[in-house]
């Protein structure tokens, strides 16, 4: 299949090796240095999307791929505010979408095992929970998507827990009231990025953890989904669970 990618940052480089290995083709490569180039794609030169771009600009560029017929993989995280008018133009559409906050196998088995460890501490308040994301220094939201994806697994299954709270690196630690989670975002190098959710009481802690050692797991997942959406009409996929 042809491949259209847009956002050929580290991540993207790595999607194409991963999508060239598995025998397709790249239709395009459209970063902010080019993205005036994506008008010149004609509506059959892309059987697919894979988008991984920038918050600012990830919605519009969804919005275009879908007006021009071309199904789209998403694995931008930061801009889910156009969630709902993102909906519409799909189905007005009758397009194809699919979102993840992050498309590791691994770390979707995480967001599985952090939701029944929050089954178990729901029953045991003196267990305050917090958790700690780290990215590379590039990554420009925070808390990251991934984050989000396990605070809100937390809230489903603990009802005292409404909300959550960031802060980063070098800012004071927000109050965050007992109702919040607190999600602390460092950046550090090129670390591909690391989950920490952690119960701490006074006489002891739980912690669970995800350490991604590569991009690798992230561009294969994306790919593999782009191989599923192909073909596909009216299908909207949000894999945040």
């Amino acid at each position: 299949m042809n491949i259209l990618l847009l956002g050929y940052g580290k991540m993207g480089k790595t999607i194409e090796q991963i999508a060239i290995g598995r025998g397709h083709q790249i239709a395009g490569r459209i970063d902010a240095d080019n993205h005036a180039d994506l008008a010149n794609l004609e509506p059959d030169e892309v059987d697919v999307v894979i988008e991984f771009s920038s918050p600012e600009s990830a919605a519009e560029n969804i919005t275009y791929c879908l007006g021009r017929g071309w199904p789209v993989v998403c694995g931008t995280t930061g801009w889910l505010s156009h969630r709902t008018e993102i909906e519409a133009l799909c189905r007005e559409n009758k397009g194809a979408f699919f979102y993840a906050s992050n498309y590791s196998i691994g770390v979707n088995l995480f967001f599985r095992l952090n939701k029944t460890l929050a089954k178990f501490m729901k029953d045991y308040p003196s267990y305050h929970v917090s958790m700690t994301e780290i990215h590379h220094t590039e990554k420009k939201d925070a808390p990251s998507g991934t984050a989000i994806t396990l605070a809100e697994g937390v809230m489903e299954y603990m009802p005292i827990k409404r909300r959550w709270v960031n802060y980063e690196e070098g800012h004071e630690p927000v109050s965050a009231g007992n109702d919040a989670i607190e999600i602390e975002s460092l950046r550090k190098g090129t670390v591909p990025g690391t989950h920490t959710v952690r119960y701490e009481s006074d006489v002891d802690r739980i912690e669970i953890s995800h350490v991604a050692h590569s991009r690798q797991g992230f561009a294969l997942g994306a790919t593999v989904a782009a191989e599923w959406l192909v073909g596909r009409e009216g299908y909207l996929v949000w894999m945040i669970c």
